[in-house]
């Protein structure tokens, strides 16, 4: 069995999620190949991909088509190279979420998607009913094509040997869609999807001023990234990449602050596999208390900045 893992970079580096997704890759058995696709300068991400563990070869496909993560080309490269693979692996990201299910139905066979776990090749646990389920499903298709809910797999390291690198013969661009701009948020805090520490808020915070007054000073004294709920994120208070949940990001912390998050069950389905959960609520019964580690029934508006100020004092 051979595997294409596709990876996921900013054309320059590898994200972690890509190494997490590589341990399920392995898990199939067989080869696993990884495709680097992009413009051009993914050298350093092609060489980073060649060094992990278990690599077998990495395919680089340079191009303009590929610059800007537009779904409609990547895919048909996928596709492109099929005949010589398996199973395709990809993590669960915004961007794949986007490019595999077109794949599927290219190749005309189903999707097995946030897979939690591979129990066999062709068998595999993923969640379901915002995570209060585990569904174990067989895949009978020929080639099977994978995202990873990356959050439960460990990330795959480094090796001693570098893997054979090779030039992907690019597909032709389908023409189905074209770059017109885009406007980047850029931040110096770490990526939700990467953080080891996470600082989120709720519909609690009643603005974003707020956000910016309570929750981003605590985040920035953690080291942490700053994520909301849905409703925060709704609501304006943040924007909608720190949304976490159901909707928005799987993420899985070593630690995760939820602040005026009542805890509904499609924010829990973004957070609860964070090894510690602090919780700070005013109302006792919120449910984001029944899986937080340590809880605070407090005002967040008195508890918060006691807590930034308390953490200042340690950090001089």
């Amino acid at each position: 069995m051979t595997t294409l893992l596709i990876a996921e970079h900013d054309h320059q580096n590898l994200k972690e999620v890509t190494n997490k997704a590589l341990t399920a890759a392995k898990e199939l058995g067989g080869d696993v190949h990884v495709l680097i696709a992009g413009g051009e300068g993914t050298k350093q991400a092609a060489d980073a991909a060649a060094k992990l563990q278990g690599v077998n070869k990495v395919l680089v496909a340079e191009g303009a088509a590929y610059e800007h993560d537009l779904a409609e080309p990547l895919a048909a490269l996928i596709v492109a190279l099929a005949p010589s693979y398996d199973a395709f692996v990809a993590p669960a990201t915004s961007r794949f979420k986007n490019v595999m299910p077109r794949v599927a139905a290219l190749l005309d066979v189903m999707q097995v998607s946030e897979i939690i776990k591979v129990v066999s090749p062709d068998t595999f646990e993923r969640p379901i009913y915002a995570g209060n389920a585990i569904q174990t499903v067989k895949s009978k298709d020929a080639k099977k094509v994978i995202t990873v809910r990356t959050s439960t797999f460990a990330a795959t390291p480094a090796g001693d040997a570098a893997a054979a690198i090779e030039e992907a013969t690019a597909a032709a661009d389908p023409g189905l869609s074209s770059f017109v701009g885009e406007e980047v948020a850029k931040s110096d805090r770490p990526e939700l999807t990467s953080a080891k520490i996470i600082v989120s808020g709720g519909r609690a915070m009643q603005s974003r001023e707020n956000f910016a007054k309570y929750i981003e000073p605590l985040a920035d004294k953690l080291g942490a990234g700053v994520g909301a709920s849905r409703a925060a994120v709704d609501a304006g208070y943040a924007p909608n990449d720190w949304q976490v949940g159901q909707t928005g990001k799987v993420v899985a912390p070593e630690l995760y602050v939820a602040i005026g998050i009542s805890g509904a069950i499609q924010h829990l389905a973004g957070m609860k596999d964070s090894k510690v959960i602090v919780a700070i609520n005013k109302d006792e019964d919120a449910p984001i208390f029944q899986v937080a580690d340590y809880g605070l029934v407090a005002d967040l508006y008195q508890a918060v900045p006691e807590l930034t100020e308390a953490l200042g004092k340690l950090g001089k």
